[in-house]
């Protein structure tokens, strides 16, 4: 059977995806490039928001559709969105074949083929270009945060081991991996169920000195009781990125408090001062609600008043979406979808101000980049200060070809608000 892959969502379902093809191949089922080549579709979904959901089910429906026409068999709808609400969606959406949860890489195998012998053997079948790879250290989560589904849909939090981790990152390498992401719903939280400690230092020291990875990359990091031993290691390492991904949701306390984050903004301020004096180079990026319940217009410039004044290299922002069975629920969504968007609006001009100035700041440097692609003899790169998907691409012109996946020493020339262009320096 020949089997297409959809993956939505984050980029933990990226893993669980590749995961999952990883043992498809070693169970003999072909994978196909797209669902118009493929016998079988099976549909990795994302239940975040609302957006991440319509996304899902319009995915299914189009899969359906095909299936309607003939040129599917067969339609598996698998991940965090099914997991949640699969008996709903087993009333409305009666034409897929099977709707399976997180992790269910044996059953969904069995569902396509129900008399083949199920094995665990078979490496990650990576979806992400081959000189990167996100590396899950973790699954769940345990943080109480109001506004959130992740818990319903994924459990507690469940680390794995350092041992299996390092073996896990030694096998990416192999295969010619360079830069390894760690995520994790909360990556701060990393050992406590196993080692009775917050082990992330562990973690990193262990994958720097055995892993052979150029870059190692820290994303989701949990502000509170965030574990300060980390930074020595990311600052004294040369093979780990000076980067942390620390979602801080908004910076009034008051909000803080309703979102249930454990922590206020000075202290969010205070943490901030200390990861910048332990690592002055580091580059720091977050992500914020905008339009929570209880957020009034004074929470919201206070939150463009702390982005101003923090002046945090990268920012996202995204709109509140109310979510059953979650604390906020009961909060209703009172803020309307217009005034959520020109909060947000306003947030990321507050960012694209900030970002042009320090990308401006770039121009005349030397940077090590990682060479990404090749789009019409110009190279989409990235540095140590861009994670993948999500910041900053440096475009270089050279007449000289590159090496995908090949670091090299590139000069900026020019900037714009999230984007750097440079030329080669070659020796």
């Amino acid at each position: 059977m020949k089997v297409h892959i959809i993956t939505l969502g984050c980029s933990k379902n990226t893993v669980d995806s590749e995961i999952l093809a990883g043992h498809m191949k070693a169970n003999s089922l072909e994978l196909a490039f797209s669902a118009e080549d493929a016998e079988a579709v099976v549909i990795n979904t994302c239940g975040f928001i609302d957006a991440a959901k319509e996304e899902s089910v319009n995915t299914i429906l189009e899969a359906v559709e095909l299936k309607k026409q003939g040129k599917l068999k067969t339609v598996v709808v698998a991940g965090c969105l099914s997991e949640r609400y699969g008996d709903e969606l087993r009333l409305e959406i009666p034409e897929v074949d099977h709707f399976f949860g997180t992790e269910a890489y044996e059953p969904i195998l069995k569902a396509l083929s129900p008399n083949l012998k199920y094995t665990l053997l078979g490496d990650r079948q990576l979806s992400t270009p081959k000189h990167y790879a996100y590396l899950k250290i973790s699954e769940g989560c345990d943080n109480p945060c109001s506004f959130c589904a992740i818990p319903i849909m994924r459990g507690n939090h469940r680390s794995t081991s350092i041992e299996t981790l390092v073996s896990n990152a030694k096998g990416l390498v192999a295969q010619g991996v360079k830069e390894i992401v760690l995520v994790a719903q909360d990556l701060t939280f990393y050992g406590l169920d196993i080692y009775n400690k917050r082990s992330l230092a562990d973690l990193l020291r262990a994958l720097s000195d055995e892993s052979g990875a150029t870059w190692i990359r820290c994303m989701y990091a949990f502000p509170s009781k965030f574990p300060l031993d980390i930074l020595p290691v990311i600052r004294e390492r040369a093979n780990i990125a000076s980067y942390l991904d620390m979602p801080l949701q908004h910076a009034s306390t008051n909000v803080l408090k309703s979102m249930r984050r454990g922590i206020t903004r000075r202290a969010t301020e205070e943490l901030l001062d200390t990861i910048r004096q332990e690592i002055p180079d580091i580059t720091l990026r977050s992500t914020f609600i905008v339009g929570y319940p209880s957020e009034t217009q004074a929470d919201h410039e206070e939150m463009l008043e702390f982005l101003a004044k923090q002046r945090l290299d990268r920012v996202g922002a995204f709109l509140y979406s109310q979510e059953d069975d979650t604390y906020a629920y009961i909060l209703g969504d009172p803020i309307p979808r217009e005034v959520k968007e020109a909060r947000m609006q306003a947030v990321m001009a507050v960012q694209r101000e900030i970002s042009l100035e320090k990308n401006q700041l770039k121009i005349g440097k030397t940077i090590n980049v990682l060479v990404e692609e090749e789009i019409d003899g110009e190279y989409s790169c990235r540095s140590e200060a861009d994670a993948p998907e999500v910041d900053n691409e440096i475009f270089v012109r050279t007449e000289t070809p590159l090496a995908l996946g090949s670091f090299v020493d590139v000069v900026i020339d020019d900037a714009t608000e999230f984007d750097l262009f440079g030329s080669v320096t070659l020796p």
